[in-house]
């Protein structure tokens, strides 16, 4: 069974740190580029930062550049999120994507939920 199930959300204080982690399971994430989302209620969903299939190219949203990092670990299926210096604004529902590059696919995860408190 194909599923992406992300971790490490929660209440944390402005100014705080926190760690996602993205693990796949029934598929082999490191032939799937690898993005985090975020989505509060009535907003579209946002990119917030993505990672090529072999890790040497990133990208981010200009609202979380130089504070979040992505990376991923592809002997361990898994991706990553740290998240540095945060603000209330960055509180949101925290989603994990995997797309194809060879073909129209992508996989979601369930979500976690962080809450930076002011």
């Amino acid at each position: 069974q194909v599923q992406l199930v992300e971790s490490g959300g929660g209440l944390v204080q402005a100014g705080g740190s926190l760690r996602l982690s993205c693990a796949a399971s029934g598929f082999t994430l490191s032939t799937w580029i690898m993005s985090w989302y975020r989505q509060t209620p009535g907003k579209e969903r946002e990119l917030v930062a993505s990672i090529s299939i072999s890790g040497a190219t990133t990208d981010y949203a200009d609202s979380v550049k130089g504070r979040f990092t992505i990376s991923r670990d592809n002997a361990k299926n898994t991706g990553y999120l740290q998240m540095n210096s945060l603000k209330p604004d960055d509180t949101a529902v925290y989603y994990c994507n995997a797309k194809s590059p060879f073909r129209p696919a992508d996989y979601w995860g369930q979500g976690t939920q962080v809450t930076v408190s002011s």
